[in-house]
């Protein structure tokens, strides 16, 4: 029942699906942040399946890439995009480490969050109709699993810059050890499910994630000294994007 309460928890706070609600308590939230990838398998499933949707019907390449594109939002409420846009925010300020720190709790949505939305979203789109032309849109299926654990790993590694909000409440009770080696587990089996898909853009996708993942720990301890909730969201959307441009990249190769 523990682990149950665990993936409803996850499940609940990072995607748009019905579940039932339960309290948090330090029993379910021990290993909660464990089940975050469950949403990244949800949504991978969802992609391919509207890949297949796609082929029977013969869709075009342009409404599959907008629908694919949203997809991600759709399902999970937009709270990783919120998460981007405030960061992109904080880090267009340039202003000292506490202001960006006040400006990611700030509810208003600056010039620059909407203006890096719209490209991230451009950029999404152009890719999922280049991957969906090339025949490698199952490729990337896995990587919605892989940007989740390597976000999750990271927040159970790196400094909680406000000792507080939601991140701190998924780290805080965790098993950290034990969560943090499932992690990395689950992020080397993803990244493999990439690999044997289709090697070359596998490769690419899993280099250009790794990537970025080193970035965002350097950027986020210097920038705000450690992970936030929305730090992580910013991670997460980077990372799904890298892993799409990374494997347009190994399809180019071959």
């Amino acid at each position: 029942m523990r682990w149950l309460e665990s993936l409803m928890v996850a499940l609940s706070t990072y995607s748009t699906l019905p579940m039932p609600q339960f309290q948090w308590n330090r029993r379910n939230m021990e290993y909660a942040i464990c089940f975050f990838p469950a949403v990244g398998v949800l949504l991978g499933g969802a992609l391919f399946g509207w890949y297949g949707v796609s082929l029977l019907l013969d869709i075009g390449g342009v409404l599959f890439a907008a629908f694919g594109a949203g997809l991600p939002i759709l399902l999970t409420g937009g709270i990783h995009m919120d998460g981007f846009m405030d960061t992109v925010d904080a880090l267009s300020s340039h202003q000292s480490r506490e202001r960006k720190l006040e400006i990611l709790k700030d509810p208003h949505c600056g010039a620059f969050a909407v203006i890096y939305c719209g490209v991230y979203l451009l950029f999404s789109f152009a890719l999922f109709y280049e991957l969906y032309a090339a025949g490698q849109i199952v490729v990337c299926c896995p990587a919605f699993v892989l940007s989740r654990s390597l976000s999750a790993l990271c927040a159970l590694t790196m400094p909680n810059a406000r000792k507080s909000g939601m991140l701190c409440a998924f780290t805080k009770d965790a098993q950290t050890k034990g969560a943090a080696i499932a992690m990395t587990l689950l992020s080397a089996f993803s990244a493999s499910g990439m690999l044997l898909l289709s090697f070359v853009p596998g490769v690419c996708g899993v280099l250009l994630v790794l990537a970025v993942t080193f970035f965002y720990r350097a950027m986020a301890k210097k920038q705000f000294g450690g992970a936030t909730g929305d730090t992580a969201g910013f991670f997460l959307q980077i990372c799904e994007l890298s892993a799409l441009a990374g494997v347009w990249i190994g399809g180019q190769i071959l």
